[in-house]
């Protein structure tokens, strides 16, 4: 499957060789189960286009992790795929996506061999780091309506258009919060002229 190879272009050619060579490309629908958890990472994915989303689950509630961009991989899934446990996250297509699977048995010569592959993950994460204190900030200081605003305005940026097609239950497993606290948000959201509703998508018309 053919596929524009800037996406690794932070990795030597020789690499990008291998990587093409004995890992799988494939692509999934939007909605599609990738990880499932307690399961054995077999594979870690990069993206190559397309957006996944990675959530982990407490007390039989889901809360969004973080997002999978083009050229970035999942840090809990290495980290699993290497010390060999069962996942901790699940992760789902959130647009229709491809995805490089590499077999996890590679990793530990590629590790050694390539320095930039390294890299990959020590930025990967950097990254959600920098994320996880961002939301304990946004946990701590933010109310639920700067909290679902801010979470709408980045995910359509992710996903670069203009309106968001979700319900209110799956807004409220991506932040961790029920079902009714999303609806009366967005209803005052609505009032102060912030978003939109109409015909099941979400618009945003209004600056914070």
């Amino acid at each position: 499957m053919d596929f524009d190879k800037s996406v690794l272009s932070f990795l030597k050619a020789d690499l990008i060789d291998k990587i093409l060579k004995e890992s799988t490309i494939k692509e999934f629908k939007k909605g599609t189960e990738i990880l499932r958890e307690a399961q054995y990472v077999k594979v870690l994915p990069i993206v190559i286009e397309g957006l996944l989303k990675v959530y982990s689950r407490f007390d039989e509630k889901e809360l969004l992790l973080y997002y999978i961009e083009p050229s970035q991989s999942c840090v809990m899934t290495f980290y699993a795929a290497l010390k060999n446990t069962p996942s901790k996250v699940f992760a789902t297509t959130e647009e229709d996506s491809k995805i490089i699977l590499i077999p996890v048995h590679l990793l530990p010569n590629w590790l050694r061999e390539y320095p930039k592959f390294n890299e990959l993950f020590y930025n990967q994460f950097n990254l959600r780091y920098s994320e996880l204190l961002d939301t304990i900030g946004h946990l701590l200081l933010d109310k639920m309506d700067k909290r679902l605003y801010d979470h709408l305005k980045k995910k359509l940026q992710l996903i670069q258009g203009d309106s968001i097609k979700m319900s209110h239950s799956q807004i409220a497993n991506e932040l961790g919060t029920a079902r009714e606290v999303i609806t009366r948000v967005l209803k005052k959201l609505e009032t102060d002229e912030k978003v939109i509703q109409k015909a099941g998508e979400i618009k945003i018309i209004g600056e914070w």
